[in-house]
Order: C-alpha cells, then sequence, then structure tokens
C-alpha cells in the first residue's frame, strides 16, 4: 500500500489526495466548488483538479462550518463574502505579511522541483 498524503509534504495534491486528508467524498469537494466561488483549485494540462495547501485549509473550514458548527450553505456562503469584503478593508500588515510568505514557500517549492 502507498502511504497516505500529509498535509504541507507538497505543493499540489490531487483530489484523490484532497479526499483522504479531508475524509471528505471527491464528489462532495467537486460539489462544493460549484457552490463556493472562493474554492477554485487550479487544473492541469490534462484538466485535473490541482489543490494547494490554502485550498485544502479553505476545504477544512467549510467542512467544519457545515458538520460540526450546523451552518447551511447559504450561511457558509453569507459568511466568506462577509470575510472577504471584511479582508479586503483592514489587511493588517502582519496578515499580508504571513500570505506573501506562503506564496514565496510555494514559489520556492516550484523553483526547486524544476532545478532537481
Amino acid at each position: 500500500m502507498g502511504t497516505e498524503p500529509r498535509l504541507g509534504s507538497k505543493v499540489f495534491y490531487k483530489i484523490g489526495e484532497v479526499s483522504q486528508l479531508t475524509k471528505l467524498p471527491a464528489y462532495v469537494l467537486r460539489f462544493w466548488e460549484s457552490q463556493f466561488t472562493f474554492l477554485k483549485p487550479k487544473k492541469s494540462r490534462g484538466n485535473q483538479r490541482l489543490y494547494v495547501q490554502r485550498d485544502i485549509e479553505t476545504v477544512l473550514e467549510i467542512k467544519r462550518m457545515l458538520y460540526e458548527e450546523g451552518h447551511t450553505l447559504d450561511g457558509v456562503k453569507r459568511y466568506w463574502v462577509r470575510r472577504g469584503r471584511a479582508a479586503s478593508r483592514r489587511l493588517r500588515p502582519r496578515e499580508i505579511a504571513k500570505k506573501l510568505r506562503g506564496d514565496l514557500q510555494v514559489i520556492l517549492k516550484i523553483i526547486d522541483s524544476h532545478s532537481s
């Protein structure tokens, strides 16, 4: 048997790996993509979904809100709309730096994987 994927162990994850990490069926992940405009994994040339760590963290937060806190799909959508608006108005320097650092780490991993 192969080893199970671990969050943070690579840059891109296919939908099957995300399904294992989040313990959600792939059809749920595809459905959520159709419902939540902010959940848009990249697509490979072969049209496979490629999730990054931030996408997986978003999936886990949606899962928590729906399954543990009992929110509806519409409630989760409203929350993310409000969160997006609030975040765009009040980004703190520390949050910006954290986001940039994460983005740079992804870029460095991509560069490292292509240089070896």
